[in-house]
């Protein structure tokens, strides 16, 4: 389960490094190219989402570190140390035992599972990655979005311009 994560983080820092760039480039060529509102809306839009992929790759860093305790064998074991929580042992205590450990991915947490049939979030994640990537993600998109929407009224401004005259 760790070598999937590792990978995932990988791909989530290149797609940050690669938005950033993008991002920076065109904002910083936007006066240049004469693009105005919607290459700064495309390049607040790439920024966003740089920021999300990042956060992204932080807490799943997290998760890695939960998933690599949590697998680590020998004495002392069992349960996973990332499961011993708060109050895991009046649980055990009252027969109720940590069964198994998953890995979620939205939101992202690692989670363990008991023996009565829940489970609860570690909160190894820092309780801001969730929802400031939710938060840059749908700015990102609104950005996107709302750089889509100027450029096509732009284009039927131009449009009806042009055939009027």
């Amino acid at each position: 389960m760790l070598l999937p994560l590792l990978l995932l983080v990988v791909v989530a820092v290149i797609a940050a490094v690669g938005l950033a760039g993008y991002g920076g480039r065109t904002l910083a060529d936007r006066h240049d190219r004469r693009t105005g509102v919607p290459g700064a809306l495309r390049g607040l839009a790439a920024l966003a989402g740089a920021g999300a992929f990042a956060l992204y790759a932080w807490g799943l860093l997290a998760v890695c570190g939960a998933v690599m305790a949590a697998e680590d064998g020998g004495t002392d074991s069992s349960p996973a140390r990332s499961c011993r929580t708060a109050g895991w042992w009046e649980r055990h205590q009252r027969g109720i035992e940590i069964v198994d450990h998953s890995v979620t991915y939205v939101p992202l947490g690692f989670v363990c599972e008991t023996s009565d049939g829940g489970s609860y979030d570690t909160g190894d994640v820092p309780g801001y990655v969730n929802p400031a990537v939710l938060v840059l993600a749908l700015s990102a998109a609104g950005c996107a979005i709302g750089a889509g929407y100027v450029s096509e009224l732009r284009a039927r401004a131009e449009f009806r311009a042009g055939g009027a005259g």
